[in-house]
């Protein structure tokens, strides 16, 4: 399952990010979306996890959980249009 994780930190890492959703399985990525130009963060990341469960998991005790003094937003990522 792709988890999105909304209102990130700039200050937050990838690796930041892996040992936080691990605490709910194994992560198999973590990719903190950055503008192409200044390759800065865009504040949102996804996370991929392979156990459905363990990600759901993830998504229902971190949505709304303060992380880097920021309210983070997690749920089930939404296929591109």
């Amino acid at each position: 399952m792709t988890i999105y994780v909304g209102n990130l930190s700039f200050r937050a890492s990838e690796e930041q990010l892996t040992d936080l959703f691990s605490q709910f399985g194994e992560v198999s990525s973590a990719k903190i979306i950055t503008d192409k130009f200044t390759g800065r963060s865009k504040g949102f990341a996804f996370i991929e996890m392979n156990d459905d469960s363990a990600a759901q998991r993830a998504i229902d005790a971190l949505n709304e959980k303060e992380f880097q003094q920021r309210n983070l937003k997690v749920n089930q990522a939404r296929p591109k249009d």
